[in-house]
């Protein structure tokens, strides 16, 4: 293990290096992945040497969370939660090397500099700051595990209990303001055919032909009814056909074939009405073809996120940004984010953090180092106003 740095206290761009040259690769995504547990005893290392009351909880085997307190200890009048996750996605195929941190014009090239160690690295840097002045509530940091696969980490946290009036979640938003994302829904369709000689057309019933009936189908659910439901800050709803399978042979009728599909849902859809909905497109198909025969299941949902754009910690981070010449942009996260979660426990959380999404999980990613420094400040700003 990575013996640590000496990271002067508040120093994001320092704590921002550190992290990248941390393989921490999800297992649950990359074979062999190494996990959070360096990132966490790097961290806890840091902010310990910085003065957070810390502690460690294992969100899986191997595989922990950390807290890291500043700020009032007893009965805080109001408590700000930054989250972020540790772990980042594989490596392959990209185009410089993802764990040197290496530095040119300005940017940290590696993997999980956007997405979203910069982030990790600024939050902790102003909790810090925020907590030079006396402070009548708490900041919370939460780092967490698995946010990539399952969100073992942020599930296990609220799990033992830890809540905020409040929360920042600083995944990549290049500085703007994102209250709201989608959730998504995944769905597998089992479509039944029968099985025999490519000559017996009399017998055979083709279950990939039918499976294409239904993506018709759906192709006119997406085209003409997902329009219809907008969010002011997300826009419409969204189908796509994820992966498809089926066949035995080139001379036989297919017995099946299994569609999987994604369903990007809006703040108020649930996974139970994408369930329903596909159910209604399968009852479409076989009004016209009554030897269509589907089962549809629920694979997975995560449930989209929505804090309304006048809610407290709006406000107060866009008069934090306005206080360091920053400009305020109000706008929809393209990506699901552990924000739901937190937004489901009853904590209202938004994105807001330095990079850009568009460089989550990319060949090149990088992240501007002057927006580290920027989103640190703008954060001291708000964790002073919310815990004045």
């Amino acid at each position: 293990m990575t013996s640590a740095p000496l990271i002067a206290a508040g120093d994001a761009r320092a704590l921002a290096r550190a992290l990248v040259r941390i393989d921490s690769r999800n297992p649950g995504l990359t074979a062999g992945g190494a996990g959070e547990a360096e990132c966490v005893a790097l961290l806890r290392r840091v902010l310990d040497d910085w003065g957070f009351r810390t502690e460690v909880h294992e969100a899986l085997p191997g595989r922990p969370n950390l807290l890291a307190r500043a700020g009032e200890a007893t009965a805080p009048r109001r408590r700000l939660m930054f989250s972020g996750h540790l772990d980042v996605v594989g490596c392959h195929g990209m185009t410089h090397a993802p764990f040197e941190g290496e530095e040119r014009d300005g940017r940290l090239y590696a993997r999980g500099a956007a997405d979203m160690k910069g982030g990790v690295a600024a939050m902790c840097a102003a909790a810090w700051r925020a907590a030079q002045a006396p402070l009548g509530g708490e900041i919370v940091v939460a780092l967490t595990a698995d946010e990539e696969y399952e969100s073992v980490g942020t599930r296990a946290m609220l799990e033992r209990g830890e809540r905020a009036d409040a929360a920042i979640v600083g995944e990549p938003t290049r500085l703007e303001i994102m209250p709201a994302h989608r959730g998504f829904v995944w769905i597998e369709v089992e479509v039944s055919g029968r099985a025999a000689h490519g000559s017996r057309w009399d017998v055979g019933v083709d279950a990939i032909r039918h499976a294409g009936l239904l993506l018709a189908e759906l192709d006119r659910v997406d085209a003409e009814e997902l329009p219809r439901r907008e969010h002011p800050l997300l826009g419409r709803a969204s189908l796509h056909a994820s992966t498809i399978a089926g066949g035995i042979g080139m001379s036989t009728y297919p017995d099946q074939c299994v569609v999987r599909l994604e369903r990007r849902t809006l703040p108020g859809e649930r996974g139970e009405d994408v369930v329903q909905e596909i159910e209604r497109a399968c009852d479409a198909v076989r009004a016209r073809r009554p030897s269509f025969a589907a089962q549809v299941r629920l694979s997975m949902t995560q449930g989209p996120s929505d804090v309304a754009v006048d809610a407290p910690i709006v406000h107060e981070l866009a008069g934090a940004l306005r206080a360091c010449d920053e400009p305020v942009h109000i706008a929809g996260m393209s990506a699901w984010t552990d924000a739901a979660l937190l937004n489901a426990a009853g904590i209202p959380a938004i994105c807001f953090g330095p990079g850009d999404i568009s460089l989550a999980h990319a060949a090149e990613e990088y992240i501007p180092l002057d927006e580290i420094d920027r989103a640190t400040s703008v954060l001291d700003v708000l964790a002073r106003r919310w815990c004045a």
